[in-house]
């Protein structure tokens, strides 16, 4: 596979605090509150790396000592559209950077023998066109779900599209940037390859079980 690092819509986060914090996930002894914590804290770092082209427009303040032009966020802000259900485990650490964003969702589920997605419920803020949409999954395996994800929004009018995860698959970047090579993804680590189960490896397991506790 191509250099990620050489393509200009993708973009692999090595901050350290994003590769310490994703070392303690990996770890079979990380239990769910931690885990929960840690996905919560990594998309917040993320999050503040795949915003920093947020539209702005300066507007008319008026400070204790006088009144000037300042720069905000411009637009319909953000929405941000997990993928059900590890995707929610995200939210939380983006919404903390910009509290007014909009929330979206995306139900998936992966047929066990093929390993294609197939989508229950699609449920996304209006008006979807004029928001930057950043899709949310803590995983980047096969890239089925991501693809079809995107394509959803996309039939809904969404235009100015991220994708951010916290671990990928490099056949799984492949697959979403043919089928979708006009949005950025954002990537806190780069793992080696999927297994015989579509499983991310090294991985951390399953995202969804261990970020709700279930098995």
């Amino acid at each position: 596979m191509e250099n990620l690092n050489n393509m200009e819509n993708v973009f692999v986060l090595n901050h350290p605090l994003i590769q310490h914090k994703i070392s303690l996930l990996r770890d079979e002894n990380t239990g769910t509150s931690e885990f929960r914590k840690l996905i919560e804290e990594i998309a917040m770092l993320m999050g503040y790396e795949a915003l920093s082209d947020l539209p702005m427009e300066d507007v008319e303040v008026k400070t204790p000592i006088e009144t000037c032009m300042t720069p905000m966020i411009a637009g319909k802000k953000l929405a941000i559209v997990p993928i059900l259900r590890a995707g929610l485990g995200m939210v939380s650490g983006i919404q903390a950077l910009v509290p007014t964003a909009k929330i979206g969702h995306i139900g998936l589920y992966r047929d066990p023998v093929t390993h294609e997605p197939h989508e229950y419920y699609c449920k996304l803020p209006e008006p979807i066109e004029q928001r930057t949409i950043v899709v949310v999954d803590p995983m980047l395996a096969t890239g089925g779900s991501a693809a079809e994800a995107v394509d959803f929004i996309k039939q809904r009018g969404g235009v100015n599209i991220k994708f951010m995860c916290i671990i990928a698959a490099p056949e799984g970047v492949k697959r979403l940037r043919e089928a979708h090579p006009d949005i950025q993804i954002y990537i806190g680590h780069l793992d080696r390859c999927l297994n015989d189960h579509a499983y991310i490896c090294p991985g951390l397991g399953d995202a969804g079980d261990r970020i709700f506790g279930t098995k």
